[in-house]
């Protein structure tokens, strides 16, 4: 390094803590910096807030619909002029505190399933249910760790020895491509060159991307099959179905049983995604087929644990054509024997895994992204894809690279269109002069003529290696959402969190009653604290909550636990 680099450095790193202590006395010395932090309490431990501007009316409105503005407050008069409100972002890399809440809601969402409550029956718990995790084929070999025998106590922490990677005696100790094999290393648990194939030029990419891109699709037809599986048994059994008519009054038969599930995925290092699922088997009362009622008396676990078998063994499917490959890739699900694992879930800990478990589990990975793989970027655009994708380079570039070129438009019959590649101009599907296999009858446009290319979902989602489905999805019939939990904690700071002789502001859907209503006319005004030292004062005061809410959390279960022991309680 020359010397006016080293001098700019030195300039730099001096000047970095001088600017914050700067912006932080600069805020701490104005007289609203008290309201100031009143004002930026719900967004404060957020990374990248959102900004609002605006106009805030108070209306006060009543049940026969008359309604009057009693108040207005433009956000030019609040500290800063806006409003800030939380990013929500689902992934810990972007925003902690965000998915710190996103987590335990997803939490509340999938522990519910289990044991009931928030509006679902506590009889549930009795219910059989199954831990599921599916995972991908294998598409090349990769580095792996493989502990045969654990004889560590925190599993987070392992350091036990690992088998040798990938050791065989027969066989070529190299591929076609002059590549190793094999590979004899026992590897740590930190090692980088975990995921990552022994060839690249052996794996397959494509064919990795394509799974992702309908790994959701292929968990649709599981859950078919699932259902049918457990419909069969039922015949087996004796179980009579119900007999219900339609709205054209045409007889039907309906299953005496069916499931309700959670899903969460989660990228393995490989880069391919596997599922995690929490699966409930239910009853069906057609009398009232939105409540959770208990499967017939003969069904048991094993029941459920067959029909899962039966059907992750018997489900598969060919994706549609592609001008890359005109018979589509095949879409299955991994070894049945290695990939699934099926494990029951009772409410103690003896020989099962717990619901508690479960849902912490499950909530967990419900926050992760494509971190576990070395990747960090958001959507990709023509513009920013080169910098990621490259089909010679290392092994997510080669990924991406095949998401950019597999999803790239496919024009439509006699539809005169220009190489990317070669610039040539063509009528046919595919270039002539980059792809020989190109032929003029080569129309891969889907039936209902919407999607040209029924692979372009895979440059939408190139950052996330071709993964384009949502990282926790749930049956349509478990009551229990996202958007409940969000809005029933809005009506507890609203209203039982007021404090005041006012009355308490309530939401927009109380319409029944007289209310008093904060209806905001706002745009968006940007991203972000305005400063560094106003994002060092909001994420230090959120800071703070946090341990005064941890301290009183833990202090409350010592209390409880106290008191169930037969103890006096003491006070804090």
């Amino acid at each position: 390094m020359s010397d006016t680099s080293a001098e700019l450095v030195a300039q730099a790193s001096a000047f970095t803590p001088i600017s914050l202590r700067d912006h932080v006395a600069a805020r701490v010395v104005q007289p609203d910096y008290p309201d100031w932090l009143d004002h930026i309490t719900p967004a404060a431990a957020c990374t990248r807030p959102v900004r609002l501007a605006g106009d805030l009316f108070t209306v006060r409105g009543a049940a026969d619909g008359g309604a009057q503005i009693i108040g207005h407050t433009p956000t030019g008069h609040l500290p800063d002029g806006v409003i800030y409100k939380a990013c929500g972002n689902r992934r810990a890399s972007l925003c902690p505190a965000c998915a710190r809440t996103y987590q335990r809601d997803a939490y509340q969402v999938l522990r519910t399933m289990l044991v009931g409550g928030k509006g679902v029956p506590g009889t549930v718990a009795s219910h059989p249910a199954a831990f599921v995790t599916l995972t991908a084929p294998s598409f090349g070999t990769v580095h792996t760790r493989a502990v045969r025998r654990h004889t560590c106590t925190n599993r987070r922490r392992c350091d036990c020895r690992a088998e040798p990677c990938h050791a065989r005696s027969t066989g070529p100790n190299r591929c076609e491509h002059g590549q190793p094999a094999v590979c004899w290393a026992r590897h740590d648990d930190g090692d980088q060159v975990l995921g990552q194939p022994l060839c690249l030029d052996c794996y397959r990419h494509a064919e990795h991307v394509v799974w992702n891109l309908f790994s959701t699709e292929l968990w649709r037809r599981t859950s078919i099959a699932l259902g049918r599986a457990l419909g069969r048994r039922c015949q087996a059994l004796g179980i009579p179905f119900h007999l219900v008519h339609g709205a054209d009054g045409r007889p039907k038969r309906l299953s005496p049983v069916r499931f309700t599930y959670g899903k969460v995925a989660e990228y393995q290092r490989r880069g391919l995604v596997h599922y995690h699922l929490l699966i409930r088997l239910d009853g069906y009362n057609p009398a009232d087929p939105d409540t959770a009622v208990p499967p017939p008396a003969p069904l048991a676990y094993q029941d459920l644990h067959d029909a899962i078998s039966t059907a992750v063994a018997s489900t598969s499917f060919r994706t549609p054509a592609h001008p890359d490959r005109l018979d589509g890739w095949p879409m299955t699900w991994g070894d049945l024997a290695k990939g699934t694992d099926i494990r029951q879930i009772a409410l103690t800990g003896t020989d099962a895994i717990t619901d508690s478990q479960v849902a912490g589990y499950m909530a967990k990975y419900a926050t992760k992204s494509t971190e576990s793989t070395g990747h960090f970027s958001t959507r990709l655009t023509p513009d920013t894809v080169e910098q990621y994708a490259d089909a010679t380079g290392d092994h997510n570039a080669r990924l991406i690279h095949a998401c950019w070129h597999l999803g790239r438009r496919i024009p439509g019959p006699d539809e005169a269109w220009k190489c990317p590649d070669c610039r040539t101009w063509t009528r046919l599907a595919a270039c002539p002069h980059c792809d020989r296999r190109c032929q003029p009858r080569v129309d891969i446009r889907s039936t209902d003529g919407d999607k040209p290319n029924p692979y372009e979902g895979l440059r939408r989602a190139a950052h996330k290696l071709g993964f384009n489905g949502h990282f926790l999805t749930k049956a349509r019939r478990h009551p229990v959402t996202f958007g409940v939990l969000r809005a029933n904690r809005v009506v507890f700071r609203r209203t039982v969190d007021a404090t005041g002789p006012e009355q308490p502001i309530r939401l927009a859907d109380h319409l029944d009653e007289e209310t008093t209503l904060v209806i905001g006319l706002l745009t968006f005004a940007g991203v972000g604290w305005r400063t560094i030292g106003d994002a060092a004062l909001a994420n230090t005061a959120a800071a703070m909550a946090r341990a005064r809410a941890d301290a009183a959390r833990e202090e409350l279960a010592h209390e409880l636990g106290s008191t169930l022991s037969g103890q006096t309680p003491v006070a804090a």
